[in-house]
Formats: structure tokens, sequence, C-alpha cells
């Protein structure tokens, strides 16, 4: 297969399904220029503030751009082959995630800005609305668990090709180092906005070349952070903690606006790879029905181990979110909602191209941040050469590890959110409490699992985070019907995405039950199935009561 042919053949699908299929999707959304979004009726200067659409596709593109378009289509790679991966990356991103993200936010924008709880409280009750963000808050732990222990690996081991080159630093200390570098150079150009004001442009001149500086800083500095897999992970939690109550500007907003310039540079990298590597195919294409265990059978867990890269649950909440408020004109959406997410389908492509062109042998054993790394690597060697190896490898790894971070903390920051919602916990000592208490589980995971212990979580958390998508998809069939727009295009994609992730937790469920002894993390893990089969039954009952509520109307 020509690496080539298959990029333009897949980019080519990603433009017709933006103009044609997305162009249809807005059509029956019926967006109109004329009616005031939120971010003008209500602008505040804040929270409210109307952004031109280049500069908000690039905020949402890196809030929605983590690692799992990255560690999803590897994992799945790997048990499945390529083949099966790249149809239900293309298929999925096109009819059912940006579908997903274009609805959350079209919703949310008419809805005042609204979170999709309050949008479901609007819609289903307060009872569905409480059990909405029950469910959002669990799923988010998982999030925070699969995340950190990947991260984790990553500054432990560095990446393969490192540890085979002899070099002369600690390949796990230099992604490390250059990692916390990052975000300490993030917080320092957050101080320098907040207090010294400059412009724009120079504040660009200045920090983004110090970020990509940053990989060459951590290979000298690689033997200063040397610490075991656990201390990383509970370290990463705390960083987690701290990120998540620290004001925005300090960290959240420049991180963010650094990292959008890695993601751009890794799918600069991976363009080159393609186009000018001369790499060919070399990981079967397909790999069988069943790769073994209980998670192996391509249905239904290709879907949920891919994950993001098709399709999202957790986009939903940036959608309705922040992106909501600062939407301009609805034409926007558009743009913003369908097309950022197919962007993110291309880093998933990306992804499953640096596993493609390695062996089975050159992959076994190495975790998805490994290989990303490796590969984006040697796609930037294309450019600056062999001899600098040591530096484009560690800036792969790096990269991931960014793209972890920008997710992290905000995910703590959200379940801080809910508690304090759920339980009216107010004032800086409920924000602390609920902080706490969300990473208390997470916590409880990384101590015990071990290295690797990720492995146990991630379908996991694919599962939860698609169930979350369809449930999303079920508010907003909900919404369509009583608007009297038609629902064939969000009803369909829910029934497939909830009936997957369904089987797939019915599974975790028996086989976490089976390997249980006594309240170990298999237990918890089949308590957290229970508890999402759970509370989707119950949305799924109470959107049923609403539907049939809405045709008697």
């Amino acid at each position: 297969m020509n690496l080539s042919l298959l990029a333009i053949g897949f980019g080519l699908l990603l433009i017709a399904g933006y103009r044609l299929y997305g162009g249809w999707v807005a059509r029956q959304f019926a967006l109109d220029d004329a009616t005031p979004t939120p971010a003008v009726s209500r602008s505040d200067g804040v929270d409210y503030v109307p952004t031109r659409p280049f500069y908000l596709f690039a905020q949402h593109f890196s809030a929605i751009a983590a690692a799992g378009p990255i560690a999803g289509p590897i994992l799945a790679c790997q048990s499945f082959g390529w083949l099966p991966c790249l149809i239900w990356i293309a298929l999925g991103v096109v009819l059912i995630g940006a579908v997903h993200d274009f609805g959350s936010l079209t919703a949310s924008v008419r809805h005042g800005g609204r979170s999709l709880a309050e949008i479901t409280r609007e819609q289903l009750g307060p009872r569905a609305g409480r059990a909405f963000l029950g469910f959002l808050w669990i799923a988010l732990l998982y999030v925070v668990v699969a995340f950190s222990d990947l991260t984790a690996g990553t500054f432990v081991a560095g990446t393969e090709e490192l540890q085979q080159g002899n070099v002369s630093f600690n390949p796990g200390g230099a992604v490390a180092a250059a990692s916390v570098l990052y975000l300490a150079l993030a917080v320092t150009m957050g101080l320098v906005q907040r207090f010294l004001r400059p412009p724009l442009w120079l504040v660009t001149v200045i920090f983004v070349p110090a970020t990509f500086a940053l990989s060459w800083a951590g290979t000298h500095l690689s033997h200063l952070l040397v610490l075991d897999h656990r201390t990383w992970a509970l370290l990463i939690l705390v960083y987690c903690g701290v990120g998540s109550v620290v004001p925005v500007w300090a960290l959240l907003q420049p991180r963010g606006y650094l990292g959008g310039f890695v993601l751009y540079a890794a799918l600069a990298a991976g363009l080159i790879g393609i186009f000018f590597g001369g790499y060919e195919v070399v990981q079967p294409a397909w790999k069988g029905w069943d790769a073994g265990g209980a998670t192996g059978t391509l249905f239904p867990f290709l879907f949920v181990t891919i994950a993001c890269g098709a399709c999202s649950g957790f986009h939903g909440l940036v959608c309705s979110g922040t992106t909501s408020k600062q939407i301009e004109r609805e034409s926007h959406m558009h743009q913003i909602g369908y097309g950022a997410m197919l962007a993110e389908g291309f880093v998933a492509l990306i992804a499953l191209v640096t596993i493609m062109i390695a062996t089975t042998d050159q992959t076994k054993g190495l975790a998805p941040g490994t290989i990303y790394g490796n590969g984006i690597g040697r796609f930037i060697c294309i450019v600056l050469g062999e001899d600098k190896l040591a530096f484009a490898t560690t800036f792969g790894a790096m990269a991931f590890s960014t793209f972890v971070f920008d997710t992290l903390d905000v995910c703590v920051r959200l379940g801080r959110y809910i508690l304090q919602e759920l339980f009216g916990w107010s004032g800086r000592a409920g924000a602390a409490l609920a902080t706490l208490v969300t990473l208390a589980v997470p916590t409880y995971f990384l101590s015990f699992a071990g290295q690797g212990g990720w492995l146990k979580f991630w379908v996991l958390f694919g599962a939860s985070n698609q169930l979350l998508a369809a449930l999303t998809l079920l508010v907003l069939t909900i919404w369509l019907r009583r608007s009297k727009k038609p629902i064939a295009f969000t009803l369909l994609p829910m029934l497939f995405v909830l009936s997957t992730t369904s089987v797939a937790l019915f599974k975790l469920l028996r086989a976490n039950l089976e390997k249980a002894q006594g309240f170990d993390i298999a237990a918890i893990n089949a308590l957290a199935a229970l508890s999402f089969l759970g509370l989707a039954l119950f949305l799924a009952l109470q959107a049923l009561t609403a539907l049939r509520s809405a045709r008697r109307g």
C-alpha cells in the first residue's frame, strides 16, 4: 500500500464529508447569522467573547485533540490490523464524530451557551440532569487514570529508538525534563501576558521557538528527573490538582496556545513522512476477528479502543463548556464543530501511520506514546538529518505528553465543577474538597495497578467515552424532535454507538467480575462498568418518555 495515495484518498474523503454531508447537516440545523449568538448577546469580555473563526478553530482543535486519537488507533492496529482501523476512523469521524461535535456546539449555542448537563436537565428533567453529571464524573476519572499512567511510562522509558541508539543521555529523563520545562514555560508566558501585556506577535516570536528548543534542552538535563513509574504517576496527579484550581490565564490559556503549535508541528511532520519519507506499509492489514482475551473481538472492541480517533463524548464538554461562548456567528459552527473533528481524524491517521511503517516485532511491547514518538522523530529527521534523531524523537515523545497535559488538568477541573454542582460545595474549601475527592480514585488506581496498568483501564475509558457520545446524541435527538426538525442523522449514530458500547461494557463487567479477588482494581472496574450501564439505561428510559411526550405534543 502506497502511503501517499492512502493519505490523499483519506484527505479527499474528509473534504467531501465536510462539504457534502457536513453541509447537509448544517442545513438541518438551519444556521442563521441573523440570530445573535450568546457570545454577542451576552458578551462580557471574560466568558462570553465573540472570536474570529480562525483563532477559535485553533483553540478548539487544541482542546479536543488529546492523546486519545493517538493511542487508540495504535492499540487497535496492534490487535486487528490497520485496515479495519482506517475504515472506522474514516466513516466514524464523518458520519458520527463530527455530527456529535457539531450538534453539541449548536445545541449549546441555541441554549444560551449552557453545558450538556444543563441541556439534559432542560430536555429530560432534573433527575436525568443529575444522572448525567454522575456519569460525566466517573468517565472523567478514567480519562485521568489512563492518560496519567501513559505519560508516566513515557517519562520512565523514553523511546525504544533512543534506548538502542547508545545516546549519552537518559531517554525517559529527556522526555520528562522537556515536558516539565514546557509547563514552566507556559506559566512564564501566562505571567508575562498578565502583568507586562506585550503584543501577541512578540509573545509568539519569543515563546513558540522556545517551546521547540525544550526538546534539545531535555537531552542535556535528562539526569535531573529520573524517577520510577509510580512516583511519576503520583506527581502527575499532583500537577492535575494544582492545575485544576489555578486561574486559567496562569496555565490553561498559555499552555493551550503553545500546545497548538506543537500539534501543528506534529501534523506537519506526519505529512512530510507520508509524502517524502519513502516508507512502505509493513504492518498486516488484517489480523483476524479475535485478538484473544476478554477484549479481543473486533466487535465491539475495535470501536471503543480507537475511541477519540473517530468519536469522542469528551468533545461535547469542550463544545458546550467554552467554545459555544465564543461563536461569533451561527455559520461558524460548521467550520468549528464539524471541521475540527475531521482534523482530529487526520491526527488519528498520522498516529496509525507511525505503526503501519514498523514491523510487528519492532512495536511488540511498546506503549503507544513510544511508537508515536519514534515515528514522528523519524519523520522530522527527513528534514533535519539522521544525526538529529535524538532531538527529533525527544520532540515526538514530548508532543505526545503535551497533548495529554492539555487534557488532564481540564478533566480534573471539570470533575471539581461537577461535584461542586451536585453537592453544593461552594467557596475555596468546596473547590479544594471536590478536587481531592476527584483525585482520590485515580490515586488509588495508579498506586496499586503497577507499570503498564493503563491497559486495564483503556478499553473501559474508551467505552465510557463512546457511551457519553451516545447519550449526548440521545439528548440532541430529543431536542431536535421537540424543535420539529429531522432526527435520523443523530438517531441512527446514537443507536449504533449505544449498542456497541453497551455490549462492550457488559463484556467488561463479566470479565472483571471473573478476575476480581476482593475489592481490587478488577472489582472497581466492574463496579464502574455496572454504573455506566445503569446510568445509561436510566437516561435512555427518561429519553423515551420525553420522546413520547414530544410525539403527543
